[in-house]
């Protein structure tokens, strides 16, 4: 399997040439996830990072009313991980479950340490990214507060297309911070404008 789009990705920050790009890639392996699967469940610890190539990954937890409640969506090009367990080798509290049959690129937690040891630059691309996740996990969080459940939507599809044919309502509708029946409200007017 050809691993242009990873390639592509890693230089995405300008940090590493293509034969540093392809270096690392190399050390990634090739994972398929049917529709269904988790690559993580709650209580354990995150230990693949993984590119998505190809399909639909969702991330959620459980409220304390034992509602599921969509954290995330990651389609083509993301990488998807719980960070917080990745990183502080702490049992997870997400599960990440794959929404339709996905393809990409996994490497472990001892590997990518292995990896930002020996390349400081890819070391930098890692810490762009987490930059990059970081920055547009605070946007996320204030268009929750400052925009209305119309914006965020309508903002969710461009950023994801694909989003509405895959993803089940009730997960939209949760990663949002609505009921079912508002988005169906929302989605109605929207298709009437």
């Amino acid at each position: 399997m050809a691993q242009e789009m990873l390639v592509s990705f890693l230089q995405s920050t300008a940090l590493l040439t293509v034969g540093q790009a392809e270096a690392i890639a190399a050390e990634f392996s090739y994972l398929h996830l049917s529709k269904h699967s988790f690559l993580l469940e709650a209580g354990r610890v995150s230990n693949d990072y993984l590119f998505l190539e190809a399909g639909l990954v969702r991330a959620f937890a459980y409220d304390t009313a034992g509602h599921d409640v969509t954290t995330g969506f990651y389609g083509p090009g993301q990488v998807v991980f719980e960070v917080a367990s990745f990183f502080q080798r702490t049992p997870s509290q997400e599960y990440l479950q794959a929404l339709t049959d996905c393809a990409g690129w996994r490497i472990s937690f001892a590997q990518l340490n292995t990896l930002f040891h020996g390349h400081p630059e890819f070391r930098e691309f890692g810490r762009a990214v987490l930059v990059r996740g970081f920055a547009a996990l605070k946007t996320r969080m204030l268009a929750t507060i400052t925009e209305p459940a119309a914006a965020r939507y309508e903002s969710l599809l461009r950023a994801s297309p694909d989003l509405a044919q895959h993803a089940p309502l009730k997960h939209i509708a949760s990663y949002l911070g609505i009921t079912d029946t508002s988005l169906s409200r929302i989605r109605k007017a929207l298709s009437q404008k």
